[in-house]
């Protein structure tokens, strides 16, 4: 029997989600425009989830919404957020899918904690360590594990890391931890200045990270899915 051409398997992807508060294509247009600009080594064809819980009824030209968000430089994978059939018909008529962003996990009691297995006393540290200054157009990934920074990391340059990303010195880049989709990971960091922080798909621009802590010793995580941040000492 030959092989078959192709195979079917299931698999998860973290995706950014577009909130949209407005049904107006010129308007989401502009406002995704100059985000995209802000960070384009991030956000450039970027497939997105669009969420529509905040828009009242069904009366939104999706096709236009839907191109008002491609032309922006993103690409649409799904809709989210549908509040009643209606709404759900109009999307499907314009042939976009629509997807779940799992709010019955969240409203679930959590299971049990596994139990870790014993680390055997040879067992290789989860941890990359990088000592030099990371220039600007370097990425540094560390897959399957932490990410350590001792010096500055400059504009322009990006940080990726499966696991925690510790930055100890000016960080002017960009630092995406979590990249795998763990939630519970975290970005540490002496003098927070980056272009962009992520967790898990959950991200800031420059202009988000809250004046406060902009320059400051601070440590960013994840509470019910939304990116906080506090003093790290």
């Amino acid at each position: 029997m030959s092989q078959s051409p192709i195979e079917l398997k299931g698999s998860s992807f973290t995706l950014s989600v577009v909130h949209l508060h407005s049904s107006q294509p010129e308007v989401i247009h502009k406002a995704l425009q100059e985000k995209v600009e802000q960070a384009p080594a991030f956000l450039k064809n970027a497939p997105v989830v669009i969420n529509v819980a905040a828009l009242n009824g069904s009366d939104a030209d999706w096709k236009h919404i839907q191109r008002a968000v491609m032309s922006a430089g993103l690409r649409v994978v799904g809709i989210s957020g549908c509040k009643d059939e209606q709404q759900k018909q109009s999307v499907s008529r314009a042939g976009l899918p629509l997807l779940s962003e799992g709010r019955a996990q969240k409203i679930a009691a959590e299971p049990p904690a596994p139990v870790a297995p014993p680390v055997p006393d040879n067992a290789p540290a989860k941890t990359r360590i990088v000592s030099q200054p990371v220039r600007s157009g370097q990425q540094i990934y560390a897959r399957n594990s932490d990410l350590i920074v001792t010096s500055s990391v400059s504009a322009g340059a990006e940080l990726i890391a499966d696991g925690n990303i510790h930055i100890y010195g000016s960080m002017r880049g960009r630092a995406l931890a979590g990249a795998a989709g763990d939630a519970n990971c975290q970005i540490f960091c002496t003098q927070l200045g980056a272009e962009l922080v992520s967790i898990a798909g959950q991200y800031w621009l420059s202009d988000q990270i809250p004046s406060t802590y902009f320059g400051q010793a601070a440590r960013l995580s994840l509470l019910d899915n939304v990116l906080t941040v506090q003093p790290l000492f």
